[in-house]
């Protein structure tokens, strides 16, 4: 069963676990289960998607449960009237906050978009973040005697594919868990030592105005017990956090 943030008859909001699709892809031909149909049978009714998660990334997943609430909420995020908070443990020691102005080209994938432009410019991509928490590890990784973690605040001001994960590491504090643009020698240590299998990235919150009674909406999604382990095991005073 996933977990359910909320349900009208408008819309249904789901806690996505980390390595769960949100629809069929052919990026992942193996794969049965998917958020929108585990929604579904769980409710009992059909259910539109509104936006998407990258399959290791959890948190909070809108559905519409019409095609034109779908629509409405689409328009939301078309015009940025959507705030997304996510959550991510990178790699190093950040600055207390900053903003990442980087643009980004459409990333493809070689299965499913041979037939996309190849030569695309890049895309406008911003990406906000702030520091909460900072610590240091005795363990030595690479060549160096110890290793430096960040927790971070990430907003996202646009939403290119997989941006969150390739700004940080444009900015060389990649995400830990990330097989894609992360660190490989850090991945191994987590795997080894805190035998984490997922990427440390939670769609914490999501904000937004409901498309019939006009509410301001404010969900908010767990961080998930592996993530949770994770930040006990580094000390991070996680109940003291404002998450």
């Amino acid at each position: 069963m996933l977990p359910i943030l909320y349900q009208d008859d408008y819309i249904v909001v789901i806690d996505k676990p980390s390595g769960l699709l949100v629809h069929r892809s052919m990026i992942d031909k193996h794969e049965t289960r998917f958020a929108l149909q585990m929604t579904r049978d769980q409710i009992g009714q059909y259910v539109y998607p509104v936006h998407r998660l990258d399959k290791p990334t959890s948190g909070v997943l809108v559905m519409a449960l019409s095609s034109e609430i779908a629509a409405k909420l689409n328009e939301q995020f078309i015009n940025k009237t959507i705030t997304k908070n996510y959550i991510a443990l990178v790699r190093g020691y950040t600055q207390s906050e900053d903003s990442i102005d980087y643009a980004l080209k459409e990333d493809l994938d070689k299965m499913t978009d041979k037939k996309a432009q190849q030569d695309k410019a890049a895309q406008e991509a911003i990406t906000h973040y702030k520091t909460l928490w900072q610590g240091e590890v005795p363990i030595a990784v690479g060549r160096y005697p110890t290793s430096r973690y960040s927790l971070l605040s990430l907003v996202p001001e646009t939403g290119r594919k997989h941006q969150l994960r390739r700004h940080m590491k444009h900015i060389f504090h990649p995400i830990v868990g990330d097989t894609t643009h992360g660190d490989g020698k850090h991945n191994t240590m987590f795997r080894e030592r805190f035998s984490l299998t997922r990427l440390l990235l939670v769609a914490k919150e999501l904000s937004f105005e409901h498309p019939v009674t006009g509410e301001l909406m404010q969900l908010s999604a767990s961080m998930g017990d592996e993530f949770e382990q994770v930040l006990f095991g580094l000390d991070c005073p996680l109940q003291e956090l404002v998450l």
